[in-house]
């Protein structure tokens, strides 16, 4: 096949292409500059690249080599891997290629600690959870129930409302962190969404009974345990008294229970005296950036 001969361009038009390729020159060598300085993260010559074509046109291994402590070896080795043409620039790199470099120099993300809030019933657990939720301090993990749900609940709010068979199947799965019995319907915390949350550097708070605090330790050792002690046990009583759903026999056995429960205290990390929500709050935000 015959090729043409190569466009011949004017004095004036090789002048401006020679100045223009001066220019592009010397926007990328600026900004290697930047990625040296770590002024310029990876992630954001990629952001620049999808708006400038002069910095699309940079090549990949320049762009690596300049990275503060990466150099021409470790970006040749990188490239290997990831499979990477050594002449590919940043333009014709695929989404795959942009997404693997991205995450191979984010900034190792910190993991979250597991905070496991416990202790007697009627002691005021959910009231902190609810307030903790509202104000967004940590992520609250929601956990499945197969009881029915209550006329203001919604599902995946509250709870996951599951039917026996799908709770059968979560826990053959393997898919929950901890669940117990509790009043005539089964309780559980699902693993996936803690995981997602905790390697996303997310505090994540898990508000739960001491059966499923004892639970999570052992599948989560690195799980904070929290007790959440009345002010009083006359206190805790009258909280007690105060549910007036609660026949007298339920009465006496929420408060056979919660002695039992009191005397569990010594099993968990911390224990805290819920005097005040937000006190309570503030001192598990201290633990958890204390640990």
């Amino acid at each position: 096949m015959h090729m043409g001969a190569p466009p011949q361009l004017t004095a004036v038009e090789r002048s401006a292409a020679l100045a223009k390729a001066k220019e592009s020159r010397q926007i990328r060598s600026a900004a290697k500059t930047k990625i040296k300085s770590g002024e310029l993260t990876i992630s954001d010559v990629f952001n620049l690249a999808e708006k400038d074509s002069v910095i699309a046109k940079m090549r990949v291994s320049e762009l690596l080599a300049a990275l503060s402590g990466v150099g021409k070896i470790r970006a040749t080795a990188i490239m290997e891997r990831l499979n990477i043409s050594p002449t590919r620039r940043i333009q014709g790199l695929g989404k795959h290629q942009i997404g693997a470099l991205r995450s191979e120099f984010s900034p190792a993300q910190s993991r979250g600690k597991l905070i496991v809030l416990s202790g007697p019933g009627g002691v005021g657990k959910s009231t902190i959870a609810a307030y903790i939720r509202k104000h967004g301090t940590f992520w609250v993990s929601v956990s499945s129930t197969t009881r029915q749900p209550r006329v203001t609940e919604k599902d995946g709010v509250e709870y996951y409302f599951l039917t026996n068979e799908e709770f059968d199947q979560e826990i053959a799965k393997n898919h929950l962190l901890e669940w117990a019995h509790f009043a005539g319907a089964r309780y559980g915390t699902p693993r996936e969404p803690v995981e997602q949350g905790l390697s996303a550097g997310k505090n994540v708070l898990l508000e739960i009974d001491i059966e499923g605090a004892k639970q999570v330790k052992v599948h989560a050792p690195e799980a904070i345990l929290v007790f959440l002690e009345p002010p009083s046990w006359e206190e805790l009583v009258s909280r007690l008294e105060r549910r007036a759903t609660d026949s007298p026999e339920r009465r006496a056995e929420r408060l056979q229970l919660a002695q039992e429960e009191l005397a569990a205290a010594s099993f968990f990390d911390h224990r805290l005296v819920n005097d005040q929500v937000e006190n309570v709050v503030q001192k598990l935000l201290s633990l958890a950036s204390a640990h």
